[in-house]
């Protein structure tokens, strides 16, 4: 199976993915503190997705 290379897409996807990886770290630190201080379910599965794209992101998953 051949290994997922980001650069074969076209430009705008590829544009769209940079800026989402770009978004996330962000987006990340305001639902940890929206969490912190408002925890509710919804909350918390959100923060765990959050977490999972930003470490696939880390990792070079996606």
């Amino acid at each position: 199976m051949a290994r997922y290379y980001r650069y074969k897409l076209p430009p705008w996807a590829r544009n769209c993915l940079i800026v989402a990886e770009k978004v996330t770290l962000p987006i990340l630190l305001f639902q940890l503190v929206r969490t912190l201080f408002f925890p509710t379910t919804l909350d918390v599965f959100l923060l765990g997705l959050i977490v999972g794209v930003f470490i696939a992101f880390y990792l070079e998953w996606i």
